[in-house]
C-alpha cells in the first residue's frame, strides 16, 4: 500500500510540473448549521407538501434543464457561472463530525486531527504569498475549532476579523478600533520605546512592530473600510451581515489573500424552518449573486474559487409535528454545494439525489473529492503530504487514498484531465 501511495504521489508530481494552477484564491461561503438542499439547490416540488413544505415552486435558471429553489431568482439568472453538486455525502448527522468532514476533507476516522483546508492552503502558499494581511481570514468568525491549523500549528489558523461589516464603521479585531486614533497609537509606541533598551531585543521588536503597524495603519487597513464602496455596490450585496461580509471577501481576494471564509449562522432550522427561510434565502440570493457578478465583472472569477454550502443538508421530509412545527432535521446522507470560478465550469450539475432527496442516486461526492479538487485548482497536489511533528509526512487527504471514502476528484467539471491511474 505504501509503495502504491508513493508511486501515485510521484505521478501526480509529474502532472503538476506540467500543469499550472488555475486559481489564486478561495472564498468559502459557509452556511453554518446546514442549509436545506431541497429549498436551495436541489428542489423536489413534485413530492408534495410533506417534502417541499411552503415552497411548491422552483426558479428556472438561464441554463436549460437546471432549476433551483423558488427563493433564489437572482442566482437562477446566472447559473451559467456556477455548477451545482447534488450528491455530496458523508453520512453524519452530527454538527461536529459534519464540520470536520467539510472543513478538513478527512473522514478516515483516524486519531490525527487534520488542519482545515484553509490552513493547508495558507501553509502551501507561505512562500508565494507576500501580503501583509494574514493568508487565511474568516469574516467575521471561524466556523468551529476545526478551522484551526491542526497539526500544522496556530501560525496557519484562521484570523477572525470579528466586528460588524454591516455597521457604519467595521471594527476589525486588532486592526480597526474607533476608540484608538493614530495619534494615540503613536504615543503608545513611543512609551514602549522607553522600556525597550536592550539593542538586540529592540531590533527584533522593531522589525515585528513595523509589520504590525503596517497591518494596522497601512494601506491594508483601507481594505476593511467599506465606506469607500459606492452605495449602489453595497446595496447590491445587501446591507445584511452576510451581504457585507461577501463584499469584504471580494476586497480581500483583490488584495491577494489566498483563503477567505465567510461564515453565516442560523441555518440549523429544527423549528419554524420556512418562517426563517423567508428571510435567510433572499439574503443569501442577493449576497452570493452579487459576489459572483462582482468577481466576474472585475476579472477575478477565473482566478477565485467560490464555494457555498454547510456541514450537511437538512431532512427532505418536513417535521410538521410538535415541537418542530415545520422544521427540518440534520441530514448528511445527501446534500448540495454550489461551486464556481477558479477553473470550475459553469452551467453544470454533478450527481443526483433520488426522487425524495433522501439518497444519492448518481455520482456520490465525498468531502475529500471536493476539497481535493480545490487543491488541484490551487496548484496543490491533493496526493501530496504534510509534515507532522511526531508522525512524519502524512497524506494531505488520507480519505482520498481510500476507495471506500473517495469517489474521485471532480475532473468532469474542470479543464484538467484525470491521469490514467485515477478514477
Amino acid at each position: 500500500m505504501r509503495r502504491i501511495y508513493l508511486t501515485l504521489t510521484l505521478l501526480l508530481a509529474i502532472c503538476f510540473a506540467a500543469d499550472a494552477q488555475r486559481a489564486k484564491s478561495v472564498i468559502l461561503v459557509y452556511l453554518d448549521g446546514g442549509p436545506a438542499q431541497t429549498d436551495t439547490f436541489d428542489p423536489k416540488p413534485e413530492m408534495g407538501r410533506n417534502y417541499h413544505g411552503s415552497y411548491s415552486g422552483v426558479c428556472k435558471t438561464n441554463v436549460e434543464g437546471i432549476e433551483i429553489g423558488e427563493k433564489l431568482p437572482l442566482l437562477a439568472s446566472m447559473a451559467d457561472k456556477y455548477t451545482l453538486i447534488r450528491s455530496l455525502t458523508h453520512g453524519s448527522n452530527a454538527h461536529e463530525t459534519g464540520h470536520y468532514a467539510m472543513i478538513t476533507g478527512d473522514t478516515s476516522g483516524g486519531a490525527v486531527v487534520y488542519p482545515s483546508f484553509g490552513a493547508v492552503i495558507s501553509y502551501m502558499k507561505r512562500d508565494s504569498y507576500k501580503g501583509i494581511l494574514p493568508s487565511y481570514i474568516s469574516v467575521t468568525s471561524a466556523n468551529s475549532r476545526f478551522n484551526e491549523g491542526g497539526f500544522l500549528g496556530n501560525e496557519y489558523k484562521s484570523f477572525d476579523t470579528g466586528g460588524k461589516p454591516e455597521a457604519e464603521e467595521y471594527e476589525v479585531e486588532g486592526v480597526v478600533n474607533r476608540s484608538v486614533d493614530r495619534k494615540r497609537m503613536d504615543q503608545r509606541v513611543a512609551l514602549l520605546d522607553k522600556f525597550e533598551n536592550k539593542p538586540m531585543a529592540k531590533q527584533t521588536l522593531d522589525s515585528l512592530r513595523d509589520v504590525n503597524m503596517e497591518f494596522i495603519w497601512g494601506d491594508t487597513r483601507e481594505i476593511f473600510n467599506l465606506s469607500t464602496e459606492p452605495d449602489s455596490v453595497r446595496a447590491r450585496y445587501g446591507k445584511s451581515r452576510l451581504g457585507q461580509s461577501c463584499l469584504v471577501a471580494r476586497r480581500l481576494v483583490e488584495a491577494g489573500v489566498p483563503f477567505v471564509n465567510v461564515r453565516t449562522t442560523g441555518w440549523d432550522t429544527h423549528k419554524k424552518h420556512f418562517q426563517k427561510m423567508n428571510t435567510m434565502l433572499p439574503d443569501l440570493d442577493r449576497a452570493l449573486s452579487a459576489l459572483l457578478a462582482d468577481l466576474d465583472a472585475r476579472g477575478l472569477l477565473d482566478s477565485t474559487i467560490v464555494l457555498c454550502g454547510g456541514e450537511f443538508g437538512r431532512s427532505p421530509k418536513v417535521l410538521w409535528e410538535a415541537p418542530w412545527n415545520g422544521g427540518r432535521a440534520h441530514f448528511g446522507a445527501a446534500f448540495s454545494y454550489l461551486v464556481a470560478g477558479g477553473g470550475f465550469h459553469g452551467g453544470k450539475v454533478v450527481g443526483k439525489s433520488d426522487k425524495t432527496g433522501e439518497k444519492v442516486a448518481e455520482r456520490p461526492v465525498s468531502p475529500c473529492d471536493l476539497i481535493g479538487t480545490v487543491y488541484l485548482l490551487m496548484g496543490i497536489d491533493p496526493y501530496g503530504t504534510l509534515p507532522h511533528v511526531s508522525e512524519g509526512e502524512l497524506p494531505i487527504l488520507p480519505s482520498l487514498l481510500d476507495e471506500k471514502k473517495s469517489n474521485g476528484l471532480l475532473y468532469e467539471i474542470i479543464d484538467i484531465k484525470a491521469p490514467r491511474h485515477e478514477k
